[in-house]
């Protein structure tokens, strides 16, 4: 029996627990409902820029460093682009892997306010996700076509990924593989090799193939002609960025792949003990630094001497298991703007390449925007120099 009355209790607590709380849900009903207060809550929200935000340029008097007046650029590039490194016949393409999420925009009303508030603006453009993408990945080819108007651009991609692409410089491959998010650097790697697996049965024989290969990310802007690569360094077989970071000394933002069906298999053997190492070793950062942990892990493991020289600027080579790798300084080929505070040094005058990477993707589609507006690419340069600082919401 007192179980009995002890059971017939709840539905008067739960009558009680109701109006008490019924102040508080009123209390926040009225605080959205106000207009004034929302607009001072998404004040009180930390905000990153989103526009461009200008300050000093770094390497103010420094030797070889590019120097800016305002948006002016007041000394010379020294550009490494010769009629005599270029020979006929000779071709550059880009290999990108692209894959697109949540393609079906517009699709669910229940989520139409995070679609709004997922709308970012550069210059007079509105851009969802999937557009700024886009836009990325046009920016990208636009820099490449006026830079090296030869050459044309891959895209590795999800065979059920849906985008439109309407680019006469670029095609794409659909490769079979697991492009989740989690999984997309791996997969990314086991692209190219799978790319480079088609490469090597169309040319089994000939002594080169119609083109070389660079592997990047979408997020960079080729401000010079890179086919000189192949030229002044004719031995190697896979070229990669350095920088001086003890556990990230190796960028996977750039690779690239001399054409020959000697480079191609042997570049294929280096990037499958990259894939190696990275399943076996560091699959617990799969989602973001898997693949550079990797790279530098086989770098490492067969070239332990390379250490002492990555925190130079010069170029230097070695045999890694039989394949020659020649290791580029990321300050020219694969340049970055500092993000946020910290030790910066300036823009080198032999810039090769600008990598916008993480929260920059806008100021790549700003610094597009400029070249195209004034087609002048060193006072484009000092925009970029001038913005590097900045964490832009993007």
């Amino acid at each position: 029996m007192e179980i009995c009355r002890w059971r017939k209790r709840p539905p008067l607590l739960l009558f009680l627990v109701l109006i008490l709380s019924l102040p508080l849900f009123l209390s926040v009903s009225r605080l959205y409902q106000n207009p004034q207060i929302q607009v001072e809550l998404e004040r009180s929200r930390p905000k990153k820029s989103d526009h461009l935000v200008l300050g000093p340029a770094a390497g103010l008097g420094l030797p070889n460093r590019l120097q800016c007046q305002g948006l002016k650029a007041i000394n010379k590039l020294h550009s490494l682009k010769s009629n005599q490194d270029v020979q006929i016949g000779d071709r550059v393409s880009f290999v990108i892997v692209y894959t697109v999420y949540n393609n079906s925009y517009g699709s669910n009303l229940a989520r139409m306010d995070d679609k709004l508030a997922d709308i970012v603006t550069v210059g007079s453009n509105f851009y969802n996700k999937v557009e700024r993408s886009m836009a990325i990945l046009n920016a990208f080819i636009d820099f490449i076509q006026v830079s090296m108007p030869n050459s044309n651009v891959i895209l590795l991609t999800d065979p059920s990924s849906k985008f439109t692409l309407r680019r006469s410089q670029a095609t794409t491959l659909a490769i079979p593989g697991d492009y989740s998010r989690g999984n997309l650097m791996l997969q990314r790697i086991k692209s190219y090799i799978a790319f480079l697996e088609t490469q090597i049965q169309e040319h089994p024989k000939s002594s080169r193939s119609s083109s070389h290969y660079i592997f990047t990310d979408s997020d960079i802007a080729v401000v010079d002609d890179l086919g000189h690569i192949f030229h002044k360094y004719p031995d190697f077989h896979v070229a990669l960025t350095f920088r001086n970071n003890k556990n990230q000394p190796l960028n996977s933002g750039f690779i690239a792949v001399r054409g020959t069906p000697d480079g191609l298999h042997k570049a294929k053997i280096f990037l499958e003990e990259v894939v190696d190492a990275y399943s076996s070793k560091f699959m617990q950062a799969s989602r973001m630094l898997g693949d550079q942990l990797a790279l530098a892990w086989v770098v490492k493991s067969h070239l332990p001497s390379s250490l002492k020289k990555f925190n130079r600027h010069e170029a230097f080579s070695g045999e890694l298991n039989g394949v020659s790798v020649l290791f580029l300084p990321c300050a020219v080929y694969n340049w970055t703007p500092p993000e946020g505070a910290g030790q910066f040094h300036g823009m080198p005058l032999d810039v090769q390449v600008v990598h916008f990477k993480g929260s920059r993707k806008r100021l790549m589609l700003e610094a597009w925007n400029m070249y195209n507006s004034t087609s002048n690419l060193p006072n484009m340069l000092c925009l970029i120099l001038k913005s590097g600082r900045t964490k832009y919401d993007f």
